[in-house]
């Protein structure tokens, strides 16, 4: 009886990845692939539209990055001065560490 279910549970998987695999091996043809030619005027004008985007998107990256540029600091460098009662930031601490306020370095 166990055996019987055994041959069951493996001839069942075995079927199916036959039948499954005669599907997925289709030969996929250059024809099917087929893209159409453009002519040279609309190649121009998808152009021009591309060049104009890429320069309304840099524009845009451009002015946040000269808004919020602070450099960034090494471990152990200062990475803030102190003002009398208030702390100024001289540079950004890099991924994993943190500008200590007691003693002005990256840790």
């Amino acid at each position: 009886m166990e055996s019987s279910r055994m041959l069951q549970g493996l001839l069942l998987p075995s079927l199916l990845l036959v039948l499954c695999h005669g599907k997925a091996s289709q030969e996929v043809s250059a024809e099917d692939f087929e893209v159409e030619k453009l002519d040279p005027a609309a190649d121009r004008d998808l152009v021009e539209a591309l060049e104009v985007l890429l320069g309304r998107i840099h524009s845009r990256v451009s002015s946040t990055e000269k808004r919020g540029s602070i450099p960034l600091c090494g471990m152990g460098d200062h990475c803030a001065m102190k003002f009398g009662p208030r702390i100024g930031k001289l540079c950004d601490c890099g991924r994993g560490a943190n500008c200590n306020s007691y003693l002005l370095k990256c840790i």
